[in-house]
């Protein structure tokens, strides 16, 4: 045994996020799980696929026992689509981004000023004809910067121009926004206990806020930028009219600007309770009590970097973890992180596919059989 556990009481976790682009958080599990097994056979394996409220939030869900559902929801364009979301017990995992994310964009071309929300708000409400009353809302991977009035609208919001007519989709049609109307939203709404799961503390406008920070991802060119943050800025000052001090303050709040402001009309609109997404997700999946059986875990995601440290899968499951003095050890496809800053983060060690290929189109392209050489020597290295 070169580095860690004891053979004959070892017992591995696997709850590693999604390579985004090549690996699924299902398929990472699987690929490390049979890797580990090739050197040593003996050791009992656990799989729980995590997710931080972005892409794959649902799919974990899913992975741990949650059924999953199927309806028909508008896309960021308008377009219809087919979106899921997970129920369990009366609580449902709702991931925007199955909705609204990029990965809906009619043929991957982005549309900054007119995608919208309309879809997640016809997820949510899907969730509460299932009978949720506990939604857990993963946000993260969007296509827009709406700030949530898209979601609104199809939950019984109206936002009306100066000739009552409703704005257009997207946020740069928040420009026109005149009166708001939030009066007509599900009443079961407010019956319902809805956590804002993100890894994003941005405010909702400005320097830090959705625009500036994510609106380049998104498409978004400079002019963009300026023009939704002003729309957005707008947007805020007319809820104000509506709803007083506390819709300026809840943008100024940490989530407000996640996934392109949605988080703002969850927090103003649906009296969402913001919360970090992985610690969201290791409460409804049964983190602990699989943790509980582990002495060694094994995270990682597609790139090891200083954003992991900020309420990133892997963070949290390490932080969890350390608290129960389990050893972490990391996979991922890139690792730009030193041993001290994996240190403080509780990461014993990190095995990145650019350990084995340094070309990162051949990393993304064999990631599973990379990844299963990377198990191996993780068994060598700790588990015989």
């Amino acid at each position: 045994m070169t580095d860690g556990a004891v053979t004959d009481t070892a017992r591995v976790l696997i709850a590693a996020d999604k390579f985004k682009g090549s690996l699924t958080a299902v398929e990472v599990a699987e690929r490390v799980t049979a890797g580990l097994h090739r050197t040593a056979p003996h050791v009992p394996v656990d799989t729980m696929p995590v997710a931080d409220g972005g892409d794959g939030t649902v799919a974990a869900a899913v992975a741990a026992g949650f059924e999953q559902r199927e309806v028909r929801v508008s896309g960021p364009l308008g377009h219809e689509l087919t979106a899921a979301f997970a129920l369990r017990d009366g609580t449902a995992v709702v991931e925007m981004a199955e909705a609204s994310g990029l990965s809906r964009l009619p043929d991957g071309v982005p549309a900054p000023l007119t995608a919208g929300t309309y879809g997640s708000g016809e997820l949510l409400r899907a969730a509460l004809d299932a009978g949720a009353h506990t939604i857990v809302f993963g946000v993260g991977g969007s296509a827009t910067t709406d700030g949530g009035a898209g979601m609104l609208a199809a939950l019984g919001a109206r936002f009306l121009t100066a000739d009552g007519t409703p704005v257009p989709p997207g946020g740069g049609g928040l420009r026109e926004l005149a009166t708001a109307d939030l009066s007509g939203l599900d009443p079961r709404l407010a019956r319902t206990d809805i956590v804002l799961a993100s890894d994003v503390d941005n405010p909702l406008t400005g320097p830090k806020g959705a625009p500036a920070v994510y609106g380049p991802q998104k498409g978004a060119t400079p002019e963009d930028v300026e023009l939704l943050d002003a729309a957005l800025t707008h947007y805020a000052s007319v809820l104000e009219a509506t709803l007083g001090s506390r819709a300026t303050r809840l943008a100024l709040s940490p989530g407000a600007g996640a996934a392109g402001g949605i988080g703002y009309g969850a927090l103003v609109g649906l009296n969402a309770s913001f919360r970090p997404g992985i610690e969201v997700m290791l409460d409804v999946l049964g983190f602990a009590a699989a943790l509980s059986r582990a002495t060694l875990v094994i995270t990682g995601e597609g790139s090891l970097d200083e954003q992991t440290l900020h309420g990133k899968a892997p963070a949290g499951v390490a932080a969890a973890a350390r608290a129960k003095n389990i050893e972490v050890i990391a996979v991922c496809g890139r690792l730009a992180l030193l041993p001290e800053a994996l240190g403080r983060a509780g990461i014993r060690r990190a095995y990145a596919l650019t350990d084995l290929e340094k070309d990162p189109a051949v990393c993304m392209a064999e990631a599973g059989p990379l990844l299963e050489r990377l198990a191996e020597d993780i068994g060598r290295d700790f588990l015989t």
